[in-house]
């Protein structure tokens, strides 16, 4: 999911077409600074297809250019919590990864997911954890509490971003009072917006854009994905990932192919492409999350071995969990609380 926003079109044709198997184009729809180059480029030398990548900075934002329907887009990366909805609005094909070639690939863990039962929609692309991060040298104390972006310490008013995607936040502040997700309790939802209206005011931004920005050090602090911070602390050894204690979420980016796809057959061939391995490797060795395919750890860096946002202390393991699929009725609560905070 989930690094600093941009767009980027990559483009390598083969000079001949004698060994292609596929032609044309494809147009992929994920998340910014997401998506290897090298990853694309293997993809558009083996096949001879011309891959454009356009990209977004929240499921909200995903959600939303998709439903109004002529987006241009083949294949679209929601997170796990979020494919049911697709579904149930009838916006993927069924295209049965189960039944492609590579899916002997996908560890035991992800063959059989609550958000795509038997896995006839999508594949895994990468999986992580939403926590905070900070810096340590403006900020010494523990970095294992939402408390970071919700009730922040004084040094670290107004230096807090808070990424700007609204499952993570509204249910990372619902476990911060003490609820459950998907929860409809009126007084926990209180709490809630609440809480994140005396919050913002102490906040510095709402921006996606985290890895680069806490690189540099304009964020001190901000709601982030264990590999946007993992990239950054390679360049800043004083950024710390923290695993909120009240309870973050878990979750795996999938990819799917949309219902009005053009190049379905090519949009298919990219399913089965990553669930190779090697190519699965390059996913993360770009964004530095682990990807849910069996056997692609002997092709990843080395230094992701052990990495403290990827290996979560046990401590805090059991504060984790992958969000359900909230029934309509609480996600409207969520977006009513979200669409005030906006304001």
């Amino acid at each position: 999911m989930r690094l600093s926003l941009l767009t980027t079109t990559t483009a390598a044709l083969l000079a001949t077409t004698t060994m292609a198997f596929a032609a044309g184009e494809l147009n992929i729809y994920n998340w910014g600074n997401y998506t290897n180059p090298e990853l694309i480029k293997k993809f558009e030398e083996k096949y001879d297809v011309k891959v454009t990548v356009t990209d977004y900075d929240s499921n909200t934002t995903a959600l939303t250019k998709i439903e109004a329907g002529g987006s241009g887009f083949d294949i679209v990366v929601p997170t796990s919590s979020y494919v049911p909805i697709y579904v149930e609005k009838g916006l993927l094909l069924e295209t049965r990864p189960d039944q492609m070639e590579n899916f002997k690939n996908v560890a035991k863990r992800w063959v059989d997911v609550p958000w795509d039962p038997g896995r006839h929609y999508t594949v895994p692309w990468q999986w992580g954890t939403t926590g905070v991060a900070v810096n340590k040298k403006t900020y010494s104390g523990d970095p294992n509490t939402s408390a970071i972006f919700l009730d922040p310490p004084a040094e670290l008013v107004g230096k807090v971003n808070v990424v700007p995607e609204m499952n993570d936040v509204i249910n990372m502040t619902i476990f911060y009072v003490g609820g459950e997700a998907c929860t409809e309790d009126k007084e926990v939802l209180k709490k809630v917006r609440d809480t994140l209206v005396a919050a913002k005011p102490k906040w510095l931004s709402m921006d996606y854009g985290t890895t680069d920005k806490l690189k540099s050090g304009e964020y001190q602090a901000t709601v982030n994905w264990n590999g946007s911070t993992f990239r950054a602390r390679l360049e800043n050894p004083d950024v710390v990932y923290g695993y909120p204690k009240e309870g973050y979420p878990l979750w795996m980016d999938a990819v799917a192919v949309l219902k009005d796809a053009k190049n379905v057959e090519n949009a298919k061939l990219f399913q089965n492409f990553i669930m190779e391995p090697e190519n699965a490797a390059l996913i993360s060795a770009f964004a530095r999350y682990a990807n849910g395919i069996a056997g692609s750890e002997e092709f990843m860096p080395a230094d992701m071995k052990g990495a403290p946002e990827l290996d979560t202390p046990e401590e805090f393991q059991a504060a984790g969990q992958f969000l359900p699929f909230c029934p309509k009725s609480a996600r409207d609560i969520y977006t009513a609380i979200w669409t005030e905070l906006q304001k």
